[in-house]
């Protein structure tokens, strides 16, 4: 099969800010592998977290020093190319890359989309949250007003962890309720508190109607989780403390569902792992983004039958996206009926 790597840089309209910093672009790598005269397309987001450090630089390094070694194999040789990305630590963004692409041949060749691959129902698939990030109190309205020029959002993630403190957390969540109040809203702190304003802030956005609570600790500290746990009358999710079904085992006396994102998981195969393995322990499913254009998204969408919650809206504060891919239809993220992942490339990179 051959590989070819193409970089890109993609634009968000409004800038997002959480508990770890701004950013308001994102230089994003695609991967293109064909055989049989049929290309499957993917893509590698760079992310950090803690000192998981998942660069540009890193991630084509590591791409570039596979790639010869993969053009001997075929698409369908996928055992054999786990192996040898294995054996040469590819770094989970680089690995979902691949397997995105991989997957995307495969629904090519058989002329299906994988949802239907798969077996599974579109009508299963629940609304998306919209990210509003760490900001103040009129920022945060104003970034309600974006979303609804999109969309008729419902359903708001909110960023907290500003390290101006929860005093100033409290404001932004106060301002957004009166800004809509009858959205449903869940709460990611990023890690951004300590065990004691966790406990706190757990019973105060309880108090506020808030549904869930996503990663309150930071990474490292998951055995705080545990009296968090016991405290908190939300549900906790783990997102930065679980990347691979690997992680799951260790967390089910400490959270109460988990957040995927292709990136972190190394694309659909083991996010398939991940949901299988989280369920076996009762835990919830959720699935997640950084700045992924609608390629992976639109990839995790092809899964999200079998999710309870979803947060992919990175596609939708992008000013360049190169792809088409899923559809919005009533809050929802639908995959269509084109073949493999369900995308479109529409601009040069």
């Amino acid at each position: 099969m051959n590989i070819e790597l193409y970089p890109y840089t993609v634009n968000k309209r409004f800038a997002l800010t959480i508990s770890r910093g701004t950013s308001s672009q994102n230089q994003n790598l695609a991967v293109g592998i064909t055989a049989d005269n049929i290309t499957g397309w993917g893509e590698a987001v760079p992310f950090t977290i803690g000192t998981q450090v998942q660069s540009f630089d890193l991630i084509t390094t590591a791409l570039n020093q596979i790639i010869p070694h993969l053009a001997a194999y075929h698409p369908l040789q996928r055992q054999a190319i786990e192996s040898l990305m294995n054996a040469y630590q590819l770094p989970s963004a680089a690995r979902a890359a691949i397997d995105l692409a991989l997957y995307d041949w495969l629904g090519k060749s058989v002329e299906l989309p994988l949802w239907k691959l798969w077996g599974l129902e579109r009508e299963k698939i629940v609304p998306i949250s919209v990210t509003v990030g760490i900001n103040t109190p009129d920022g945060a309205k104003a970034r309600i007003r974006g979303w609804l020029e999109v969309f008729e959002a419902r359903f708001l993630k909110i960023k907290l962890g500003n390290p101006l403190g929860i005093g100033a957390d409290r404001e932004m969540m106060l301002a957004i309720k009166d800004e809509m109040p009858t959205a449903k809203l869940t709460v990611d702190a990023n890690g951004g508190w300590s065990l004691a304003d966790a406990i706190y802030m757990s019973q105060w956005l309880a108090d506020l109607g808030v549904e869930y609570l996503e990663q309150p600790l930071a990474r490292g500290n998951e055995g705080q989780l545990v009296e968090l746990k016991q405290a908190s009358p939300l549900p906790i999710f783990a997102d930065e403390s679980c990347f691979t079904s690997r992680d799951i085992p260790g967390l089910v006396d400490k959270v109460d569902g988990i957040n995927i994102k292709l990136m972190k998981s190394g694309g659909l195969t083991e996010a398939m792992r991940m949901i299988h393995t989280a369920r076996a322990h009762d835990l919830q499913v959720m699935f997640g983004c950084y700045s992924d254009t609608v390629l992976a998204n639109t990839a995790a969408a092809q899964l999200s039958p079998l999710a309870d919650y979803l947060d992919l809206d990175s596609h939708l504060n992008l000013l360049d996206d190169p792809f088409v891919g899923a559809k919005l239809i009533d809050g929802r993220l639908i995959p269509g009926d084109l073949p493999g992942l369900g995308i479109d490339r529409i601009s040069q990179f």
